[in-house]
């Protein structure tokens, strides 16, 4: 769910926290019975922790306590400090090191799901990181980290576009960060979760996009490789249910059999097509936080998941969902030009004066559907927004553009990650 920012919950995470604790309840219920984990994703790109001063250790508390009082399952950190990493001083690895061992002392391991949503190159081998980016992180904490929701987009039009260039050599531009690669950087192969754009135009990322059945080939690829670790995907719902069974394909079909090698041995009863969730049978991160382009932040995260989880061999997912854009030496703003613009989320909010708010809801397969009408809520781009709204929230969840800081930003609203697991 996107996002838990510094400053309090937004979006989805922000619908989460409105609800009464007998819903989340019953939501919560409902998932757990499906194999469906539910995380809160962390910053995004409106956020620059380490630029804009934010105590790592602070925070982490205070997110995780977030976690803990909301009952969700994780969290994933969507680290998208472009300005900080792109320094090379160290600075943006350490305040990700820290924040992430701060998380892990009060989110324990086994207990609580801990993801990370980095850009593709930044797990690579670029000589403009000669403080190591992601590599470094991995080394210091990467077995803190539950597994890696991998942006393979918005980093160039031609980039991860093949299975050559996603699996096992990514081109000059972005150097030793495909996913083979990514493993002899040092990071464990079925944590590299394989995160593509939900559709193939240019709705949910400016490049990286491929088709179901390529991507599909390249999962199948890739699992005859010894890869198992799954695949995301940003965003929901264009990565909706025929989305993600496509890409299963043969690899990793709904029914749990597989015609490559897969164990096959927990199959996903659920439907992925929950609002505001992101399931996988074992573990799975929904957020809808931006990762993006090592040129341009932009996007958000929310994720569809497909495949096997890094955390068990032979289940599970996680899902990202961002948009971004990108070189990866001069940032440049993929919105600014207009052609990243995301008209189905206008930018201003609008409020249906026609609409009733509910007093009451049920939901019923993945569905809040109101039951009465009430006065102490507005309808706002697609979500009820109660009166009650907690003071340190951050407004109604509405879609936003900040062009003035080079910032891209779809936010979500009515949506969620589904994600499913063999």
């Amino acid at each position: 769910m996107s996002f838990l920012l510094s400053s309090g919950a937004s979006d989805m995470a922000m619908a989460w926290q409105t609800l009464t604790s007998s819903q989340r309840s019953t939501i919560k219920q409902q998932y757990q019975a499906a194999g469906i984990k539910l995380l809160v994703s962390a910053f995004g790109s409106t956020e620059t922790p380490t630029t804009s001063g934010k105590d790592p250790k602070q925070l982490a508390s205070t997110m995780a306590a977030w976690v803990k009082q909301y009952g969700v399952d994780g969290i994933d950190v969507d680290y998208e400090d472009i300005t900080a990493m792109n320094k090379a001083d160290g600075n943006a690895e350490q305040w990700i090191i820290d924040f992430t061992n701060a998380l892990r002392a009060e989110l324990p391991q086994g207990q609580y799901i801990l993801t990370h949503a980095p850009m593709a190159p930044w797990m690579g081998s670029g000589t403009q990181w000669t403080s190591g980016a992601y590599v470094t992180v991995n080394t210091k904490v990467g077995s803190s980290i539950d597994w890696y929701n991998t942006q393979f987009y918005n980093q160039g039009a031609s980039e991860y576009t093949t299975c050559d260039g996603l699996l096992t050599e990514s081109s000059s531009n972005n150097p030793k960060s495909s996913v083979f690669e990514i493993q002899a950087n040092g990071f464990e192969l079925n944590k590299i979760v394989i995160g593509k754009p939900g559709s193939t135009g240019t709705g949910d990322a400016s490049n990286g996009q491929m088709s179901t059945s390529t991507l599909a080939g390249c999962v199948s690829q890739a699992k005859g490789k010894g890869w198992n670790a799954g695949v995301m995907s940003w965003e929901y719902p264009d990565a909706n249910s025929q989305w993600i069974t496509a890409v299963r394909g043969s690899t990793y079909p709904i029914d749990g059999s597989s015609d490559s090698g897969s164990s096959g041995g927990s199959t996903d009863n659920a439907s992925p097509t929950s609002i505001g969730s992101s399931g996988s049978s074992t573990a799975t991160s929904t957020d809808d936080a931006s990762p993006t382009s090592l040129g341009s932040p932009s996007g958000s995260v929310t994720a569809a998941t497909v495949g096997a989880s890094p955390t068990s061999s032979g289940s599970a997912s996680a899902t990202d969902n961002d948009s971004a854009s990108a070189s990866t030496t001069t940032p440049t703003d993929a919105g600014s030009d207009g052609s990243s613009v995301d008209n189905s989320s206008p930018a201003s909010q609008t409020t249906d004066t026609n609409a009733a708010a509910p007093s009451t809801t049920a939901f019923n397969n993945g569905e809040w559907t109101p039951s009465a009408a009430a006065s102490t809520a507005t309808f706002n781009n697609g979500m009820w927004t109660p009166s009650t709204t907690p003071a340190t929230a951050v407004a109604t969840p509405v879609p936003q553009r900040r062009h003035a800081e080079g910032i891209s930003h779809r936010m979500l609203r009515r949506r969620g990650v589904p994600a499913i697991l063999p």
